[in-house]
């Protein structure tokens, strides 16, 4: 198969195994309800290394990932700040921030992506799906590199997302009106997506026009685009008429099945009787849902301008450049999650992406759970913030507009001046802003003025002056603050803008906020200078041995224990107590090793477990006393925390 080659690759090709693993540290203040590293996560910090800090408890277990990573357009102002120790690494930090003079942007841009790509594969489910949002600065060569990653046969689709409604008129050549959507699957064969809810429309194209008790069906053609003499014949109408398929057309089935979907009421042959027969397909034997299609436009999914009016609801300004909209992220969570679905977002950005999962939790009651991570300094103040005002509702200042008029104004259109001046007229009379007498006379053929342009709007503006006004702008009531009239682009448009106070009632959820503590150091472990937490040690070592996701300890735990793995019970004997460590508290005895497989033993017995009762226990400990034997007697496997780390000073 093809590989993409890049500046770099052979110092980043396995770069995400030197990068340490750095624990999560959660902070309580910062986040809402309990401190908990299995619920949501917000994670500040650079999302290479919290990646890793996730494989403990997350490898093989998300369900969908999401990301919006930098587009690499030139204009960004990123920086490649990975810690590879090569002599063209450092040389390349040296020109940070990557700009559009940066003549090795694109082998920078493929370096940064390549190790987050291999550990956001690490930790997928065999069922999971990866969607990355682009543009047409790296789409290509991100097509290569997930080939590469993810393997060719795992590709899904290259979505078109229409992200802006106007064209860019100071644009060189074209106005880009669309990103993609890059989707993969870790495994293509164990993945499966939803379908899409039918709509308002595609469902009343259903109809019972013949009463027939299936209910409601829609007309199909019954004929395919292709002469085949054994599929042309002649078929008898129920008013007598015979009729053939179009030149170069065959009936789409034999004779013999035509007549039994005749029998059975399936064929219509129009009011009279007599048209050339469709065949009736039920709505309720179709699919309940709609294939999706690769074309996602802004009225289905929103767009750019309707995401920073989102975030401006929420802050009452836009205080990020490149916001995604929710009702994109919805749609993706409605094809490719579950209730209990897992969705990381390691670009969390503005928290788009956790937003449309509280909205998704909110509409279907799903236990739905998101990871955020985001390095830059907003963090807390814009991406946990905008949870925080998600979750607990927010009161919500702003200007709320309604567009009353948009049109495209061509040359044609344009030689009509007096006709658009008078619709503006018109409106602004209906909504109360008229200036004048004559204009709030207006008010009363407004919707006729709306609804059709007259050939002589001189002389209609004439014979309206003549007719009074029932309502004066005076007395009514406005709806909106100001009228914005405005040409730009090409589109004429009136808006009415109106300053509004409500309270956006809050969906509900909760989420932990966590930093990335200090790296696990071998040689300060062995020396003692840093001793992790139990949790941070635990998690890690649990990872290492077994290869398995570390999940919340049960209840009945008896103190060590860290947790079961496919092949053994996982222990770990430790305090980050350089006093306990030397101390005999902390050997595996004879009397500890018969209690740990007394408990698993009795976990059986209880029917806690539906595992094999021999299943052995890996203990970590910095000491033991007893033999070999008598380990392999017990089903016990020891292994031997650094030995400095309880030697004597």
């Amino acid at each position: 198969m093809p590989e993409i080659v890049f500046k770099g690759k052979e110092y980043v090709y396995n770069h995400h195994l030197t990068v340490p693993y750095r624990p999560l540290i959660a902070d309580k203040a910062k986040g809402i309800g309990p401190e908990d590293l299995n619920s949501n996560l917000i994670i500040h910090g650079d999302n290479l290394h919290a990646l890793k800090a996730l494989l403990p408890r997350y490898a093989g277990s998300v369900d969908l990932v999401f990301i919006d990573p930098p587009y690499n357009t030139g204009n960004e102002g990123w920086c490649y700040n990975d810690n590879v120790n090569s002599p063209i690494m450092k040389e390349w930090l040296s020109t940070n921030p990557v700009d559009g003079e940066d003549m090795l942007r694109h082998d920078k841009w493929l370096c940064m992506m390549w190790p987050r790509l291999v550990l956001l594969r690490e930790l997928m489910a065999d069922n999971g799906s990866i969607w990355i949002t682009l543009d047409d600065n790296e789409v290509h060569r991100a097509r290569m590199l997930l080939d590469e990653l993810f393997g060719a046969e795992n590709f899904l689709a290259n979505i078109i997302w229409q992200k802006k409604y106007s064209p860019q008129n100071d644009a060189e050549h074209f106005s880009a009106s669309h990103d993609h959507i890059l989707v993969y699957a870790r495994d293509r064969s164990a993945t499966s997506l939803h379908l899409l809810g039918r709509s308002v429309v595609q469902d009343a194209a259903y109809r019972n026009l013949d009463s027939d008790p299936r209910g409601a069906w829609k007309a199909s053609d019954l004929t395919r685009a292709e002469h085949r003499d054994r599929d042309y014949y002649a078929l008898t109408t129920p008013s007598g008429r015979q009729v053939f398929p179009a030149k170069g057309r065959s009936w789409s089935r034999p004779l013999e099945e035509i007549e039994r979907l005749r029998a059975d009421n399936r064929l219509w042959f129009g009011k009279d009787g007599s048209a050339i027969p469709s065949l009736k397909r039920f709505i309720s034997e179709v699919q309940e849902g709609v294939v999706p299609q690769t074309i996602w436009t802004r009225e289905e999914v929103g767009d750019n301008q309707e995401a920073k009016q989102q975030l401006k609801q929420m802050f009452s300004e836009v205080p990020f450049a490149t916001p995604k909209p929710v009702r994109l992220i919805e749609r993706i969570l409605e094809l490719a999650s579950e209730p209990d679905t897992i969705v990381l977002d390691s670009f969390a950005g503005s928290a788009t992406t956790a937003h449309a999962v509280l909205k998704a939790n909110a509409k279907d009651g799903g236990r739905r759970k998101f990871i955020l991570v985001e390095g830059e300094a907003y963090a807390d103040k814009l991406t946990a913030e905008r949870v925080r005002r998600a979750i607990k509702g927010y009161a919500w200042v702003g200007n709320q507009r309604e567009t009353l008029l948009e049109e495209k104004i061509n040359f044609t259109q344009f030689k009509k001046a007096n006709q658009w001046l008078a619709k503006i007229e018109a409106i602004k009379a209906k909504e109360g802003f008229a200036e004048s007498s004559a204009q709030m006379q207006l008010e009363e053929s407004a919707g006729q003025a709306f609804a059709e342009v007259k050939e002589e709007p001189a002389k209609r503006a004439g014979d309206t002056q003549q007719k009074s006004a029932p309502h004066s702008p005076a007395t009514r009531k406005k709806r909106f603050d100001k009228l914005n009239v405005g040409l730009k682009d090409g589109i004429l448009k009136v808006e009415g803008e109106k300053r509004i106070s409500e309270r956006v009632e809050g969906l509900g959820g909760e989420f932990t906020y966590c930093t990335l503590g200090e790296p696990l150091d071998i040689e300060k472990l062995l020396s003692g200078e840093h001793l992790p937490t139990f949790d941070a040690l635990g998690a890690w070592l649990f990872h290492t041995a077994t290869g398995g996701t570390l999940l919340p300890a049960p209840k009945d735990a008896p103190q060590f224990y860290l947790g079961e793995a496919k092949d053994a019970h996982v222990w770990l004997v430790y305090e980050p107590n350089l006093q306990f460590l030397k101390s005999p508290e902390a050997a595996l005895t004879l009397s500890r090793a018969k209690s740990l497989v007394e408990w698993g033993r009795a976990r059986i017995a209880r029917g806690t477990e539906g595992g094999n009762p021999t299943k052995r226990h890996l203990v970590f400990a910095p000491a033991k006393y007893l033999s070999n034997k008598q380990l392999l007697e017990l089903g016990v496997d020891y292994a031997p925390l650094p030995f400095a780390l309880y030697r004597e000073a």
